[in-house]
């Protein structure tokens, strides 16, 4: 999916508490809302497990979503030409933090 879809919803859940956040995308109607979704999760179960932190006190501090290598597909065309179809692609990145001041 190509990032500027994927910002528009990114946007939306900066500042925001996890859960509320998670709450947000789940009754988003789009497929990018989906992926940064699971992007949360992943970041939620590391921020867990990896750090010892609890979720309720967890806030997105920044989700930032990335360009990345476009696919490129050929499709045929009249009199045996050919037409490019770039199909995007994206990296989405999503850090959380508890609110302490890190050192």
């Amino acid at each position: 999916m190509s990032a500027q879809k994927v910002r528009e919803v990114a946007r939306q859940i900066q500042g925001m508490t996890a859960l509320h956040a998670k709450a947000v995308l789940a009754s988003v109607p789009r497929k990018s809302a989906r992926l940064i979704a699971k992007t949360l999760a992943s970041a939620i179960a590391n921020a867990e497990n990896n750090n010892n932190l609890k979720v309720e006190t967890l806030r997105v501090k920044e989700a930032w979503v990335g360009q990345a290598t476009p696919a490129r597909r050929m499709m045929t065309r009249a009199r045996g030409s050919a037409a490019t179809i770039i199909k995007g692609n994206c990296h989405i990145r999503i850090v959380l933090s508890d609110g302490r001041k890190e050192t």
